[in-house]
């Protein structure tokens, strides 16, 4: 079993790191040490901010080894320094930083053999390997979000998404009742993820596919940007600071909308989910479609919850892992895909793309679970709780699998729309639906 386990992290860390590598040599080194927006950090600070966790958990924590670089701990640590401030520290260069997370991966490898999986708890079944694996995957998505605000020609590309084979629409019934809510079983999972704990739900309607560009669209014809009814006060107060009008890299093309997308610019795609909009826009137009956002239990229960068994599985289609026929997952492809592209990863219940894609964002913030046990450290989970902080469930194209379930909880500020960020819609359903 152990051997399995070191099989396993030992591929997905190299799968981990050729995606970072794929990203930092896309580009030259200026574009590297440039600071693409003041609300992300260079791309070379992510480098070597993966490498620096990666050394300070793996090889010092669970090795038990020399430092290979003591003297810039403070300089990757991500809660000392904004990211707009970042780029005047006296970071790594590109070279030194490809040559410092080279030199932590050998001796990462080096502990892996030796390690015993079984002696504690941060490494039973490889936990502290694959919270490293999370934690790169992660920043591989924000360092792919970084690209997308880069000016300059295209430096990505890869397939489109498949064609939808079939027609997805409407809304599906969700019936009242309890479900599994967290998990205690998955061996990766998060703290914030923990533990396992029953949520009874009402009975609601849930849009069977997240909202696409064609649907949000008829709200910006709408005027939806430009009557305060249908936001709340906080996000009318925000959509009038920030001058919001559109979707995040919306522009206008003659009588249609134009996307930018990663440095090419097409025309919109009306059946794709709409992506890079912020939790106030998604709010707002939930309140003009005369319908809410659901919350993060509703959403969870539509992508877990097994009627026949009653069980909450680990994905919708079940347990078994993320494969291309499923989700829109791992930088496959660089866009959504449009609505009804994967009927084999629907629900149970008949709801779609629940998994990849957009993240989605619910009405809920980041709270604990009731039982939350801080474990390994309280400043990936406990200091954010509380917070000004929405929570986004089920990833993105750009969200690798590793990174990715059903139990999964991202959070951010309701502001944020760099993110790879849509939603779909709910209502309640009253007593006598069934």
């Amino acid at each position: 079993m152990s051997q399995d386990v070191r099989l396993t992290v030992a591929a997905q860390l190299e799968r981990a790191r050729a995606r970072t590598k794929l990203l930092t040599d896309a580009v030259d080194d200026a574009d590297l040490v440039r600071q693409h927006s003041p609300i992300m950090s260079p791309l070379v600070w992510d480098l070597a901010h993966v490498g620096n966790q990666e050394e300070l958990w793996l090889v010092r924590d669970v090795g038990g080894r020399d430092p290979v670089r003591h003297d810039i701990d403070e300089l990757y640590d991500a809660f000392k320094h904004p990211r707009r401030d970042r780029p005047a520290l006296p970071l790594l260069n590109p070279g030194e930083a490809r040559a410092y997370v080279g030199q932590v991966r050998d001796k990462v490898l080096d502990v892996l053999d030796h390690v015993r999986l079984d002696e504690r708890r941060l490494v039973s079944n490889g936990f502290a390997f694959g919270m490293i694996v999370q934690h790169e995957q992660q920043h591989d998505e924000t360092m792919l979000a970084t690209h997308q605000l880069r000016l300059g020609a295209p430096v990505l590309s890869a397939d489109p998404p498949p064609p939808a084979p079939v027609a997805v629409s409407g809304e599906v019934l969700v019936p009242a009742g309890p479900f599994t809510m967290g998990t205690d079983i998955e061996p990766w999972a998060l703290d914030n993820e923990r533990p396992a704990h029953p949520v009874a739900v009402a009975a609601y309607f849930i849009d069977a596919a997240p909202v696409t560009n064609a649907q949000y669209a008829g709200f910006v014809a709408a005027g939806g940007y430009d009557d305060p009814r249908w936001w709340s006060a906080r996000g009318w107060a925000h959509r009038q600071e920030a001058g919001l009008t559109a979707p995040m890299h919306w522009q206008r093309e003659g009588d249609e909308w134009a996307y930018t997308r990663f440095g090419r610019t097409s025309r919109l795609v009306a059946d794709e989910p709409v992506v890079h909009v912020c939790f106030f826009e998604a709010e707002a137009y939930a309140a003009w479609a005369g319908r809410r956002l659901p919350t993060e239990a509703e959403w969870e229960k539509a992508a877990r919850f097994d009627p026949a068994t009653g069980r909450s599985r680990r994905f919708p289609w079940g347990d078994e892992e993320p494969a291309a026929r499923h989700a829109n997952l791992g930088q496959r492809h660089l866009a959504p895909a449009p609505a009804g592209a994967y009927p084999e990863g629907a629900s149970p219940l008949g709801v779609h793309q629940l998994i990849g894609d957009v993240w989605e964002w619910v009405d809920s913030g980041f709270e604990p679970y009731p039982g939350f046990q801080m474990f390994p450290y309280a400043e990936y989970s406990q200091v954010f709780f509380g917070g000004d902080y929405k929570v986004l469930r089920g990833g993105s194209f750009g969200t690798d699998a590793a990174a990715c379930r059903g139990t999964f909880r991202n959070w951010d500020h309701p502001i944020r729309r760099q993110i790879f960020s849509g939603f779909r819609t709910a209502r309640d359903a009253g007593p006598d639906a069934s």
